[in-house]
Formats: structure tokens, sequence, C-alpha cells
């Protein structure tokens, strides 16, 4: 039976929303109320390590659930109210970019909302091919009649309207499952975001975004990239590695239990040293000894463990930023964030491997959020945020969502209701 939704009025024309991300380490979940003239404020916050998630994706739908709940449950508390829909980031079914032109005639010779609709189901069609479903899409640049430089076409005189797009697909499956897991938390999804697009909102300027930037983010499962050319979103790609990768690989040199692992990359990771750290050294605890013998690693020794992995990462950006047609126009600016952007040195490292400089940067801050989640470890979940209350870099196309074909979203949605 699903909960009974309270309300909560706001001053004004005053609203709240919700945002959820659930990743492979966390699920973190912000409510905030948002108003034209004092702005954002977050008004509940929670928190959970994260259950049946891999790599992003999900892979245990009751563990997943059960956590999901715990962040949700511990925003509302917060916030005083109960949400009946949230804003979802998406990092799973291999994101992949799109860059197409579509086309429609004016049969009117005045552009309406109609023109663009179908301007926009034709993109829709188009890239939501072979199991692949339309997570986000935004214009690039717009012509009339082959005249470039516009804004907002309805109303203007034309014979043809052409959108450049962007668009950001993923595996119908995988994005399905997180779908499911958001309904059966009795919550609607109200939209869907893709993961690095939100982070990269969070950490990187309008100036950057402007100018031209790549924003990286390598959190515990996955490491994606998001460029940005004359503030329009132009890229976005995600692979399945991240820092947990690196506990994983100090877990098995040491041969210590994964918390341990996990402990000593936090508090003595580093991928480069100092002279001092060939004799700074810790200790640790082996994996089913129960005699409590300790052993001996230095930071150096550590380093040498860590490099590989994070070496491997580096060659994963490098690749993804040669292969795309947009690195030339998103520039050398390049943002990194995420959980992993935390370890000492990995900055300086990428900036030797992708031969560009690199800025290491958390989330900007958003008045009432709660200090343990200011971190760049939640720059998703915070520019979540961004995307929905603060307008869209990249401008998205012109939508009417009540007179839109049925999406995806709105047929897994009826699935959902049907299946609970």
């Amino acid at each position: 039976m699903a909960r009974e939704k309270s309300k909560r009025r706001t001053g004004g024309s005053r609203r709240v929303t919700g945002v959820l991300d659930i990743g492979t380490s966390k699920i973190a979940c912000l409510i905030a109320e948002v108003g034209p003239a004092a702005g954002l404020r977050v008004i509940g916050a929670g928190q959970q390590r994260a259950e049946g998630v891999k790599g992003g994706v999900i892979i245990d739908l009751d563990r997943a659930e059960g956590a999901a709940r715990s962040a949700i449950a511990e925003a509302e508390r917060m916030a005083g109210i109960e949400l009946s829909e949230v804003h979802v980031a998406v990092s799973c079914g291999r994101l992949k970019s799109h860059n197409f032109t579509a086309r429609v005639d004016v049969p009117n010779g005045v552009v309406g909302e109609a023109d663009v609709r179908r301007l926009m189901t034709a993109g829709q069609a188009y890239v939501e091919q072979g199991g692949r479903a339309l997570v986000h899409m935004n214009e690039v640049a717009l012509r009339l009649d082959g005249t470039p430089g516009f804004r907002d076409p309805r109303g203007m005189a034309a014979r043809e309207l052409a959108f450049d797009l962007h668009a950001v697909t993923a595996d119908e499956a995988p994005l399905r499952n997180l779908m499911m897991v958001v309904g059966r938390c009795y919550l609607e999804v109200a939209s869907h975001v893709p993961a690095p697009y939100a982070s990269a909102l969070a950490v990187a300027s309008e100036d950057e975004r402007r100018l031209g930037v790549t924003v990286v983010d390598i959190g515990a499962g996955t490491t994606s990239l998001a460029m940005f050319a004359e503030d329009r979103f132009v890229h976005a790609c995600a692979a399945p590695m991240g820092s947990t990768q690196i506990t994983f690989d100090i877990a098995r040199a040491l041969h210590t239990p994964l918390a341990e692992a996990e402990r000593i990359k936090a508090l003595y990771g580093t991928v480069v040293c100092a002279p001092s750290d060939e004799h700074d050294a810790f200790t640790y605890p082996s994996a089913g000894d129960d005699d409590g013998i300790l052993f001996h690693m230095t930071k150096a020794e550590l380093a040498e463990v860590i490099r590989p992995r994070v070496t491997a990462i580096g060659h994963y950006i490098r690749q993804r930023l040669d292969e795309s047609e947009m690195t030339s126009y998103a520039g050398r600016s390049l943002v990194l964030t995420g959980g992993a952007s935390q370890l000492t040195g990995l900055g300086d490292l990428l900036a030797a491997e992708l031969g560009r400089p690199v800025r290491v940067a958390g989330p900007q801050a958003i008045p009432g959020l709660p200090p343990a989640l200011s971190s760049a470890a939640f720059s998703t979940v915070v520019g979540l945020l961004v995307a929905e209350t603060q307008g869209e870099a990249g401008r998205r196309v012109y939508r009417n969502r009540d007179a839109e074909p049925e999406s995806y979203l709105k047929r897994v949605g009826s699935w959902l209701r049907e299946g609970f």
C-alpha cells in the first residue's frame, strides 16, 4: 500500500524539490526549497551506504531499494515532508552521446509549438534504437531557413526549422531497473539526468562552460566525462571504473580486509611521493589473522600499488578525449571531481598524463547543505539540484510536456504502476 504524501506549504511562489543519486558506494537524497527571490536552500539531506549496486548498475533490487528508502526517509525527516517525486541521476547503461541535426518543414510559414514538438519527437525516435533509451536532449544550435543565431524560433517566419541536437542515451534495461528501485520507494521519477552532466553543473563555473571545459568525475564505481562548449552540453560518457577498484588492489596486495584497505587508501593513499614517504610507514592487520600481528608498509610502497590503477583510469580519459569530435570545441581546461579526486597527487598525475591543466573541485556552496555532503564525493547529487532549479546549461530543447507523445519514462512509469 502506497504511503500517504504530506504536503508542505511555502510562502509566495516557493516550491519543494527532491533529488536522488544512487551510486556504487553511497545513496544520497537532497530536498530543497526553491524560490525566485531567495534562491535555493537545502532543507533535508540523507545518505546511506549503497547496497545492491555495482559499477552504477542495480544488481539486487531488494537491497538497493532498502538503502534508497533509508536515505530518502532520512532526508524527509529532516525536511518534515514526504516526497512524491524525485529527479534521478543516471550513470548506468553505457551512457553514449549523439550529436546530429534534425529538420522539419514549417507548413504555415510561422514556427509554432507543434513544429518544435515534431522536430523533438523525430530526434528522440532517431536515438532510441537498438534497445537504447533517451536520458537527456539539449539544443546546441538552431537555424531558420539555414540562418543560425536564433534563440527561440517560436513565432518566427520560416519555411524550415533545424536544430543541432546533443542527446545522451542509455541501455534500456539498466535504466528501467534504476527507475524500478525509485518506484518501489513509492516515488515517481520527475526526470532523469545524466550523472556526468549533473556533476559538471556542480563544479564548473559558467565562465568555464562558456569558454569550454571537460569535467571528469571519478567516483567509487564509475568514471564519467562531460564536455561543454559555448555553455552547451556537447558530450558525455561513463565507464565502470573507479576508486573501489583501487581499494580492491590494496586489499589484494596487502592481503588485508576491504574495510582496512579503504581506511588505508583514505589516510595514506597517494600517487605522487615525497622523499619522506620512503620512511613514513603505517601498520595494518592481515585478513584472517586472529593473532593480532600487525604488518608494516611505507607510503611510497603503497603508491606503487595504487598508481597502476590510476594510470589505467588516466588512459581511459585520454582515449575518450582523443576519440570525441567535441574535444576541440571544449578546449583544454579540465576539472576533476568525485570522491577519488581527493587522492593525494591525482590531479598532478592526470595533468601530466593528459598534457593539460587540471583543477580539482568540489560542488558549489548551497545554503543549508550539510558539511558532510559538501565534498567532491557529492558533486552529482548537488548538481541535480542545480540542473533542476537554476536553469540548465546547454539550453534544453523546447518542450510542451503535456502535449508530448508517450515517452520512455512515461511508459516505464505506467509499467511500474501496473506492477505494483
